[in-house]
């Protein structure tokens, strides 16, 4: 993380996963979707989909609020999964960034209860 003088940051931005992260925003998830188009997309703050940041695409980046959002699906529950995203949040923290997790489940069966948690991030 590279702080600036006027107390913004950059995050590594890396070009060669801007292929692939225009190929999983024109392929969003079913859970993706929901959240998206009944929720972020309209959010208080501006909120990117598909966002490469360093080695990684994450689902959802909220610059305003360094918010990482990823849902995850059936893969993120093995035990190679669980590493992976362990790993991959511990970097992402690295930055600076909030990380927060949803499973697919919890987009259809919970919504409500999604938007709540999210809406507690905002500033007041």
């Amino acid at each position: 993380m590279t702080k600036l003088n006027n107390g913004d940051f950059h995050l590594p931005y890396n070009p060669a996963l801007v292929p692939r992260a225009k190929e999983l925003r024109k392929n969003m998830t079913a859970a993706e979707k929901k959240l998206w188009y009944e929720y972020l997309r309209t959010f208080k703050f501006r909120v990117l989909r598909q966002r490469p940041i360093d080695y990684s695409i994450v689902d959802f980046y909220c610059p305003t609020l360094k918010l990482v959002i990823e849902i995850d699906g059936e893969s993120h529950f093995t035990d190679i999964g669980k590493e992976y995203d362990q790993e991959r949040t511990e970097r992402l923290e690295g930055y600076g960034l909030k990380v927060i997790r949803f499973t697919n489940q919890q987009v259809f069966n919970n919504f409500e209860g999604i938007c709540e948690q999210l809406n507690f991030l905002l500033p007041s």
